[in-house]
């Protein structure tokens, strides 16, 4: 098959080449370099046909003009950052030792989950101090209750009776103090008839769902108050913060929709929506901040991402033709793009290029909403383009 293939298409190149046809032998007068230039229409000229072989290397993939709303649009850079209304840190209120760990860093968490089991020598003693307190009030409430019963037979002066309401005034007091600094633990009071009353170990839970973004504990290890052990996020939102210089960032508007690229992630664009202009400028910079909330539905997005975003200022404009910018190369010094005919032959379209918008590029002319564009592989097709250009020169 494969012989029977090769030897058809050299007799076909044989004929092309000596002007066999029927139509031209009726014309025997006709030069044959008048006859070759007939043979190749100017259509020809504006195709790639590319080998089944080669075709599979290029791995091309395709994409359909868009049409978005027009209007003035800057491109600002930027880095994502976690909501801050979805994060907690959680640490420690006193020194205290790791004995168990819950939860490792990338994982997903629940409200009051607990993260981590650790001891401290403090909190034992506030135990302590708070039953030794409850005991103290309970001691001068009965005091009280005898010196105002010994009052009421005049046995008791009312001075004795007014010193022990002074000292069940300063019991509760005491009182009040010791179960604050349970609190701050996180804890409840302890019961003067559970065995673990006096224990030294607390556990540390999450404040919120999320995920464990950072974790710096390890059993055995010493928390300091001042150092965070725990990062919680919920990722499922997420801040894009990007610097517009000021005669910019005075004509964007809040809630405005913003379209984001990640380098990261070639080929695809994410939604966001404006949520807060600044309103400061930068002295060193002369930008000023503008914060951009973008959904994590997928899950592919990361703090610390770098982003590009698009995003409209001014009144908005009519619609504009839109193309990924790998998709528009210069061919014989022109700008084009690469439609296919069918799975081996692709168009050669002229366009007229526009603006670049972050990502894509704007049409100006040569194509029309939802025509089908070469994306990968498009610098492939057109060196292709230019050496059969240059085979033909050589001609």
């Amino acid at each position: 098959m494969t012989m029977k293939r090769l030897f058809v298409s050299a007799a076909c190149a044989s004929l092309v080449s000596c002007g066999g046809g029927s139509e031209h032998q009726a014309k025997p007068s006709a030069p044959p370099q008048a006859h070759t230039a007939e043979a190749s229409p100017q259509s020809d000229a504006n195709t790639v046909r590319i080998e089944e072989g080669m075709l599979r290397d290029l791995r091309i993939t395709v994409a359909q003009v868009e049409a978005r709303p027009g209007g003035e649009r800057i491109t600002l850079l930027g880095e994502l950052a976690v909501d801050e209304r979805a994060y907690a840190e959680v640490g420690v209120p006193v020194q205290a030792r790791v004995t168990r760990l819950h939860v490792n860093a990338g994982e997903r968490v629940r409200r009051s989950q607990i993260l981590a089991e650790v001891t401290s020598r403090e909190l034992g003693q506030a135990r302590a101090e708070y039953l030794s307190a409850e005991a103290r009030v309970k001691l001068a409430d009965a005091a009280l209750e005898r010196k105002r019963a010994l009052a009421a037979e005049k046995i008791a002066p009312l001075r004795e009776v007014q010193e022990a309401e002074s000292q069940a005034a300063e019991a509760r007091a005491a009182l009040r103090a010791a179960r604050a600094t349970i609190g701050a633990f996180g804890l409840e009071p302890p019961s003067s008839d559970t065995p673990d009353a006096t224990s030294s170990t607390f556990v540390l839970r999450s404040p919120a769902a999320g995920s464990v973004m950072e974790r710096d504990a390890a059993v055995g290890q010493m928390l300091d108050p001042s150092t965070p052990a725990f990062r919680i996020a919920d990722l499922s939102t997420l801040w894009l913060t990007v610097h517009a210089f000021e005669r910019d960032a005075v004509r964007i508007q809040s809630a405005v929709a913003a379209r984001l690229v990640f380098p990261a992630l070639p080929g695809q664009d994410f939604p966001g929506t404006v949520t807060m202009v600044g309103r400061q400028v930068d002295p060193d910079s002369r930008t000023i901040p503008v914060r951009i909330d973008v959904k994590n539905t997928s899950g592919l997005l990361r703090p610390g991402m770098s982003a590009t975003a698009l995003l409209p200022v001014g009144e908005a404009g009519g619609r504009v033709l839109t193309v990924p910018v790998a998709a528009v190369q210069r061919v014989r010094n022109e700008w084009c793009v690469f439609l296919p005919k069918d799975d081996r032959t692709f168009e050669i379209r002229r366009i007229g290029r526009g603006r670049d918008l972050g990502g894509e590029v704007e049409v100006l002319s040569g194509l029309g909403a939802g025509d089908t564009v070469v994306v990968d592989g498009a610098f492939l097709l057109k060196a292709q383009a230019e050496r059969g250009d240059a085979g033909h020169h050589g001609d």
